[in-house]
């Protein structure tokens, strides 16, 4: 089997609310999503999404996935997009670095493998396990009592894990973390998300403020070193999140011990294949893990939900859906909400397609 055309599509995705993070420093409207087909020869066809979020919030941008893809596809053209581990390696020495890049290419050769062998991709990443997935609110920055509200609609609908994004001045946010902490819904789960918004000095003052509250606290700094001071500095669970990037990145905050769990989103890292080695060291050494993506469709979330689902119970923490947050659904089939819960679809491959009557012409072809 190998790859004869790479199909590049352009989307744009409106958010249903505004959203900010950071303390309102970062604000969103709507993302700029970009889908990949590859075609083989034997008429199977898989599908992948890249999604930034925005060009702020990470060291990535939409028209950089595009601009990447015509690097990468001289060297995909031709390839058999069952060998992901030979795949990812002709990437890396085309293009060095870039993840976000390479991630839609890697899930669609994993549809491939899936559709290819009659398997979900679950069972491909490790075979998947019993129960479902649980889904995490995503609470925007607001005043406590909008916050609040949001985290009881949520709760409504099933959900049992918030993440409530803070990172304004040291008061405001002691302020927000003691209120939702003192309401929060019974049995429910609360991270307090910074998005690295503070400096070492703010992340340890608000910290000790609220040792008492029982949260974890996600992605304190902007950067590792400034994360593991306030790790040092601190007593409550950490989760590092944006900052984790290779498995490199996972090797030096386990060996510091630097935090208690990390964010693992495909897109971030490079695709499944990366993701899932990140994963199985995790598991093997006892940190928990949000299994999510940085944004998109159904489509992107869909991938996120297979990995989480081929992870042991006992070591996933939450999967946030990003197409709940936007006003269009392009998606055939794919994981969704249950209640608060999700699955990982039981067809072949990933179980989720774009709708041909939603997606315009492909802007770049590859052949």
């Amino acid at each position: 089997m190998k790859i004869v055309r790479i199909s590049v599509f352009a989307q744009t995705l409106p958010l249903r609310r505004p959203y900010e993070l950071q303390g309102g420093r970062l604000r969103f409207e709507e993302l700029d999503s970009t889908f990949i087909r590859l075609d083989t020869d034997e008429g199977v066809t898989g599908w992948g999404e890249g999604c930034p979020w925005g060009s702020t919030y990470l060291p990535a941008f939409a028209r950089g996935i595009r601009a990447g893809i015509e690097e990468l596809a001289p060297v995909l053209l031709g390839q058999d997009p069952r060998r992901t581990e030979v795949v990812n390696s002709a990437m890396d020495i085309a293009l060095p670095g870039h993840p976000y890049v390479k991630s839609p290419v890697d899930i669609a050769c994993w549809d491939i493998l899936g559709k290819a062998t009659g398997l979900p991709v679950c069972d491909l990443l490790g075979g998947r396990r019993p129960g479902a997935v649980a889904i995490q609110s995503s609470i925007p920055s607001d005043d406590p009592p909008e916050m609040l509200r949001t985290i009881e609609r949520y709760h409504a609908m099933g959900y049992t894990i918030h993440s409530a994004k803070v990172g304004s001045d040291v008061a405001s946010d002691i302020e927000r973390i003691e209120y939702l902490a003192e309401r929060m819904p019974p049995g429910c789960s609360l991270t307090i998300d910074a998005n690295r918004a503070w400096t070492p000095d703010r992340a340890i003052r608000v910290m000790r403020a609220t040792e008492a509250v029982d949260a974890y606290f996600e992605e304190p700094c902007d950067t590792y070193e400034e994360s593991f001071q306030v790790r040092r500095a601190t007593r409550q669970p950490i989760i590092l999140d944006e900052i984790i990037h290779t498995y490199g990145d996972l090797l030096r905050a386990h060996r510091d011990r630097a935090c208690e769990g990390i964010g693992l989103k495909p897109n971030r890292v490079g695709g499944l294949t990366k993701a899932r080695r990140i994963r199985d060291f995790c598991v093997q050494t006892g940190l928990i893990l949000n299994i999510e993506d940085t944004g998109g469709t159904a489509l992107a979330d869909t991938g996120a939900v297979h990995l989480a689902q081929s992870t042991p119970a006992r070591y996933r923490r939450g999967t946030w859906f990003c197409h709940e947050m936007i006003t269009v659904d392009p998606i055939i089939g794919g994981a969704r909400n249950l209640g608060g819960m999700t699955r990982a679809p039981a067809t072949p491959g990933l179980g989720a397609e774009p709708d041909p009557e939603f997606l315009a012409d492909p802007m770049a072809v590859y052949q």
